[in-house]
């Protein structure tokens, strides 16, 4: 099941990956005793005891269901919403309500022991999440609520984590899989491949493991403009990833690790239609001229030192990562139908591609001193440093219906965004156990940026500008949680936790602001969770109310969009799971979320008006799933898996915008199954989407230059995906 509380949660990467031994003993001990271990706070937990709301995906899991990205397993995580272009990597994560309305990121994205992504606001990294292939994923951690205290900016709605599998210090193994699927309406198979192997050079001391992996999806997406893009949404994803683990005495412990990983998608897989929602051409097609590739490439390098001082561990974690995505996308019916307006009349409508390139250099260093986990009282300190430089080149392009370019209008629009972005923080947790039942855990955390940005600028509709701004400010986070404990196997807890998203230098223009504030939130929730009957019932509910103010839009300033502040929003509602396992092997699982996600008054810069609902967030979500494993004798194993997910209508914008359009609701049903042989030889079978429902993830208005409605664009649920796979492991 794809919450699958048996698996323990690490929101830290140092319980798998550089874990401190004691911690690390304190773990193996706790599982092997059925326990569920985290380490949300960064500390080794009973999952009962941490008053944060938490759901795990586990690796393996994915591969059993075959899911290949987040677009995948969103939809059975409570409260979370993604949805992306088509291919891996084009992708924007919803958690509780709170929507980007900017291209900054509201969640954020961990890779084991630090932040991935830009933290400014104009390298749109609300509009590029990581999308990891799930070979090399211990699991997926998400937290709920914003994160500010122990894990920095930019985890208003709250963190996606990616945890990776460490290297074995004891066993040998080796794993290798082949995977063929079929998409309906593709032009051809998919396939995947992948293999792992890890040894132990010095049995207990000293480990190291590597990992590849290749994915090869066919596209199902058409073009009614041009004959020649037909299947363009293809795309190949290759990772791979290289650790190291060297445990020379009990007290220290040293994990080095890189990843690598590229995308590379010749085209999008968005659907078009006409303002009435009439999908155009054959129902999977759509409008473009030209092709709109999309590429991305990640290098990623981390080393984290734990060394256990009896009565407190240091941790020391670094981590340098490279980004870059590149991205094309067909505008004709945005500017290409504006070239007669630019030209008085003498050059006729054309083609109008847009071009962008993002890239990111990320320095990031975290030092903590925490107590021993048990105790009356538990503390830690730390700080963190960040030193990151982006880069933003967009170009667009003016062509004749030929393809020739347009002398007096080419380029019609040049901008170049250079930025620096430099933080550092300070932050402490604390808890105090009163009674053997009743527990207070607070944290705090101060934070200070200092920003440099460049508006570089020319073209026909652009004015020529080489402008600089620069930006500071500082921001203090917290969080408070009182917890009372029903019995060893549940508690009631409460949280009040704030959050932030750093601000930033504005585009230079008359009239605008020469820098945008920092958003903040406030979440307040309540929580129950519970294990009865000796765990064969498992219940984990939460009601929250977020208050999100000085909230960052993009609006536009002369035919340049900058950004702005503007107003407040709520997000309530109610989310959770329920766990039942009647039977040894049987688990039947239904989670959701209902969220009342609003504007709480009236912000003109996006036409939104109180009361109105935000973009990308459904009601109600939910699914239900039950998976059975079972013996089959001489020494073979089966499994049974089924599942269902739900998400009612979103919005492409807020409620009150004219060009808001409502995406349909989507269900589908997912199902999978699998024999092992001799615990070495695994077959498997799944099915996506199996009845090939026609709901969307997003749907909304594309419009000109001037803003009149032109069509509409789709990003569709994917079609009916049914694939094979065979892997081994020794």
């Amino acid at each position: 099941m794809m919450m699958k509380q048996r698996l323990f949660v690490a929101v830290s990467a140092a319980a798998l990956l550089a874990e401190m031994p004691a911690q690390a003993r304190e773990a193996d001990a706790a599982e092997a005793s059925g326990e569920i271990v985290v380490t949300a706070q960064k500390r080794v937990q009973n999952l009962q005891d941490v008053p944060i709301s938490i759901s795990v995906v586990g690796g393996e899991e994915l591969q059993e269901q075959g899911a290949a990205s987040l677009t995948d397993y969103g939809g059975y995580v409570p409260g979370m919403q993604v949805s992306n272009s088509g291919t891996p990597g084009q992708a924007r994560i919803t958690l509780r309500g709170v929507a980007p309305l900017s291209a900054a990121q509201t969640v954020g994205i961990y890779l084991d022991e630090a932040p991935v992504g830009s933290s400014s606001i104009y390298n749109r990294g609300g509009n590029f999440a990581l999308d990891l292939l799930p070979y090399d994923i211990e699991r997926v951690e998400v937290l709920k609520g914003p994160q500010g205290t122990l894990y920095g900016a930019s985890s208003i709605g709250g963190l996606l984590k990616y945890v990776t599998v460490p290297p074995s210090m004891t066993d040998f193994r080796v794993r290798a899989g082949v995977e063929g699927f079929d998409i309906k309406n593709a032009g051809g198979f998919g396939w995947g491949a992948q293999a792992m192997v890890s040894v132990p050079l010095i049995r207990d001391k000293l480990a190291v493991s590597g990992s590849f992996a290749w994915r090869s999806s066919p596209g199902w997406v058409d073009s009614t403009n041009d004959a020649g893009l037909t299947d363009q949404n293809d795309y190949e994803q290759r990772g791979g990833r290289v650790a190291v683990l060297w445990q020379p005495t009990p007290q220290l412990s040293v994990k080095l690790s890189g990843i690598w990983q590229s995308i590379d998608s010749d085209g999008n897989g968005i659907y078009a239609a006409d303002l009435a929602g009439v999908r155009v051409g054959n129902r999977h097609s759509n409008k473009n001229f030209v092709p709109e590739p999309y590429s991305f490439d990640l290098d990623y390098y981390a080393g984290t030192i734990d060394y256990d001082f009896g009565g407190a561990t240091l941790t020391s974690a670094t981590t340098y990562s490279k980004t870059r995505s590149n991205q094309t996308q067909d505008t004709t019916f945005v500017y290409g139908v504006l070239f007669p307006l630019l030209t008085g009349g003498t050059v006729p409508a054309g083609i109008s591609p847009f071009s962008i390139d993002l890239r990111t250099k990320k320095w990031t260093q975290e030092v903590r001193l925490a107590s021993p986990g048990c105790g009356r009282f538990e503390w830690m300190i730390g700080g963190f440093y960040t030193d990151e430089k982006g880069g933003n080149a967009q170009i667009v392009r003016s062509y004749d219906m030929n393809g020739n370019t347009i002398p007096a209008l080419d380029p019609l629009a040049t901008a170049g965004l250079p930025t620096t972005y430099k933080e550092y923080a300070v932050f402490g947790n604390g808890t105090v156990r009163f009674t053997d039942r009743f527990e207070m855990t607070a944290g705090l955390r101060w934070a200070r940026n200092k920003q440099n940005f460049r508006q570089i600028s020319s073209g026909a509709i652009l004015p020529t500008a080489n402008n600089p701004g620069k930006s500071a400010e500082s921001v203090l986070t917290y969080s408070v949680s009182p917890q009372f404990r029903l019995s060893d196997g549940g508690m009631i807890y409460a949280r009040v936790a704030s959050g932030y998203r750093p601000g930033g230098p504005n585009v230079v223009l008359p009239q605008v602001p020469p820098t945008v504030d920092a958003d903040t939130l406030t979440n307040y929730e309540v929580g129950v969770k519970a294990d009865f009957a000796d765990r064969m019932v498992s219940v984990d509910v939460a009601l929250f109310y977020m208050d999100w103010k000085d909230i960052q839009v993009a609006r536009s300033f002369g035919g340049v969009t900058g950004q702005a502040n503007g107003g407040k929003a709520a997000s309530k509602g109610v989310e959770g799971s329920f766990v039942l396992r009647p039977v040894p092997g049987l688990s039947l699982t239904a989670t959701g979320a209902y969220t009342d996600a609003t504007l709480s008054e009236d912000v003109p810069d996006i036409t939104g008006r109180d009361g109105d609902r935000l973009p990308a967030v459904p009601k109600f979500s939910g699914a239900l799933r039950a998976d059975y494993q079972f013996e089959l004798g001489g020494g073979r194993a089966g499994s049974l898996g089924a599942g269902i997910r739900h998400a009612s209508s979103r919005l492409s914008r807020v409620e009150g915008d004219p060009l808001a359009a409502r995406a349909k609701p989507y269900t589908s049903v997912d199902l999978n199954a699998s024999i092992a042989f001799d615990e070495h030889w695994t077959v498997r079978v799944y099915a996506r989407n199996l009845l090939d429902n026609k709901g969307e993830m997003t749907r909304s208005i594309v419009a000109d230059g001037l803003n009149r409605p032109s069509y509409m664009q789709i990003s569709p649920l994917q079609p009916r995906t049914i694939g094979a796979a065979l892997d081994m492991s020794f």
